[in-house]
């Protein structure tokens, strides 16, 4: 081991939120990264904080502003929320850039530009490979190829604005990637950010519940059709939207739940997961069954490794089939005033024997509860590495519970052949809506994922690899097929109704593939976090249950900056870890 001569370390502004960059020599003559902290030098320590505080105040206007503003209630939602967005992150953008060249200016008046050299040093290509991670990679091809399909498509103009679709255009995607790059270098994380995100959150699903109820106590719905008022609901909108939104916050709650430490953490997490498994349930969306069914499959493949895991999952099984009991109560009790179920929560609440269900899910817990407490207490005095040795489990229990899910998914594969290829589709009754597809499946989802497959496979050579243009599949099916659309189904689609399938058709192959990289190496660094755990997790469970969802749902920029912003503060985190990581270690040497 060898000795680090201290020196003067000058400020990195673009890396690691103002973290310092140094190459120092190793022992094995090679180069290893070390950031340094920035309070060794007091203007870059000032500079880095007043950068983070301008994009907290940004990150407050969208995690808590977003959601819950309104200009006209549900006549102009989509126009003003994506307005809040692009206005708030703008004016961000020029105070940080404001900040920046003033900052500038004093680096050269009283340092000479040292900092301003650290900085251009840190940003050559020979630096590239250890500022920018795999997902970094993967946005910047997904940027790039939406700006080829928009110079290459035939309508410029529709593909940078998207205003003839959902505004998801060019624009917006920009915007959204160079958020990403300005929060996960810029901003020092901090957790209550997450905490507002709930809170939020929570008021959000208050609304929706009051909604369920019919009581409209902010009257949003007096100008809307009564035939039409049950799809529109609290301060977001459409009831799709609605449930992807609560997809983001179940996720996000969830995440902290399961993992934190601190009893106060704990409780708030718990309090915000049952309000919104309550509000995802009254949002009578279909698209909640994938957000609920991504979360309890696949959070025991990470829980499933320590007693403590084990416990808190199922608590939140129990707890959500207690929330289902309790709608069901609900439903009878109130009868004539709820909106009631029309989905297939109102077969799951309808099941026989599921009051004893929810008593065996608690009793189960509490049972496991109260074993693995004695053993603990038994193990009590021993030391730490033994303690925590007791609460590993046996990966037989993880591994089992993968062979359930592929067992699961071979059921699921069997059943959707059964009923469609092999004519068995009057077995399954009520559930017939959900297992055969056909152009009336999902609202007529099966129909315009039909005929969008049937466009894509007409495409040009350049439309197959780059699409048609961002966010223009609106003008694509006014074009090919608009008569035989309205025919039959009578509704005018400007969306796939499937984020995968419309940025297949919008952007191409590649750019749809990009976003793919760019989601699992984000959400697999987000999982592997070790400082500051639960918030990176946290993030990292409301993009996977958005994504899940989205696969019936649409793009919009009322919860899209939501993802984007979950995505770029979860990257932020794990940064901010490894800087802390590797500052520890460079002091021991």
């Amino acid at each position: 081991m060898f000795k680090v001569e201290k020196e003067r370390i000058m400020n990195d502004i673009y890396s690691d939120c103002g973290r310092d960059i140094l190459l120092i020599r190793n022992g094995r003559g090679g180069f290893m990264e070390n950031h340094r902290n920035i309070e060794t030098d007091p203007f870059a320590t000032s500079c880095a904080s007043i950068i983070s505080g301008v994009i907290s105040v940004f990150l407050s206007a969208l995690v808590m502003g977003l959601p819950l503003y309104l200009h006209n209630s549900y006549f102009d939602i989509l126009e003003a929320k994506y307005k809040w967005y692009y206005g708030s992150f703008l004016l961000m953008l020029a105070i940080v850039l404001i900040l920046s060249l003033a900052m500038l200016v004093i680096d050269f008046k009283e340092f000479g530009g040292e900092h301003a050299k650290t900085l251009f040093a840190a940003l050559k290509p020979a630096n590239w490979k250890k500022l920018f991670y795999p997902a970094d990679v993967a946005v910047l091809v997904f940027w790039l190829v939406a700006l080829i399909s928009t110079f290459q498509s035939e309508y410029f103009y529709e593909s940078f604005w998207g205003n003839e679709g959902r505004y998801s255009g060019l624009f917006l995607m920009t915007l959204y990637v160079v958020m990403y790059f300005v929060v996960s270098r810029f901003w020092k994380a901090q957790s209550w950010l997450i905490y507002a995100f709930l809170l939020a959150g929570i008021i959000v699903c208050a609304i929706g519940i009051t909604d369920y109820f019919q009581m409209d106590i902010f009257h949003f719905r007096v100008k809307i059709k009564p035939s039409e008022s049950a799809i529109f609901t609290s301060t977001i909108g459409n009831i799709n939207t609605y449930t992807a939104y609560i997809a983001l916050i179940m996720g996000a709650a969830a995440g902290i739940f399961v993992t934190t430490e601190k009893r106060w953490n704990l409780i708030w997490a718990y309090v915000c997961l049952f309000i919104s498994f309550m509000a995802i349930i009254m949002g009578c969306s279909d698209n909640a069954y994938l957000a609920l069914g991504a979360l309890f499959a696949f959070m025991p493949l990470m829980l499933f490794q320590s007693k403590r895991g084990l416990i808190r999952y199922l608590v939140m099984l129990s707890t959500f089939a207690t929330v289902i009991q309790c709608v069901d109560f609900i439903n009878h009790r109130y009868e004539s005033v709820v909106l009631g179920l029309d989905s297939l929560f109102k077969v799951v609440v309808n099941l026989p024997g599921l009051l004893l269900l929810v008593l065996v899910l608690w009793g189960v817990t509490i049972t496991v509860y109260v074993v693995f407490r004695r053993n603990t207490t038994i193990m009590r005095k021993e030391d730490s590495v033994q303690k925590q040795a007791t609460d590993e489990l046996s990966p037989l229990l993880r591994r089992g519970w993968m062979i359930f899910l592929v067992i699961v998914f071979c059921v699921i594969m069997f059943l959707l052949v059964d009923a469609n290829f092999l004519g068995h589709e009057e077995r399954y009754s009520s559930l017939a809506n959900y297992l055969v597809f056909n152009d009336e499946w999902g609202t007529s989802r099966g129909y315009i994922w039909r005929k969008s497959i049937e466009a894509y496979g007409k495409f040009p050579v350049m439309h197959k690899l780059f699409g048609y243009g961002p966010d223009t599949f609106g003008i694509l099916t006014t074009q090919k097929f608009f008569g035989d659309m309205i025919d039959t189904t009578g509704l005018l689609f400007d969306n796939a109704h499937n984020e995968y399938l419309q940025f297949l058709l919008t952007i191409g192959p590649i750019g749809l593939i990009a976003y793919w990289i760019f989601i699992i190496f984000s959400c697999r660094s987000m999982l592997k976090c070790n400082i500051k755990k639960e918030y990176a997790i946290a993030c990292a469970w409301a993009v996977i249950c958005y994504c899940f969802q989205a696969m019936v749902n649409l793009n919009l920029p009322i919860t899209a900056p939501l993802l984007w912003g979950m995505l770029s503060m979860g990257i932020a985190i794990i940064r901010s870890g490894k800087i802390k990581n590797e500052n520890s270690q460079a002091d021991m040497v």
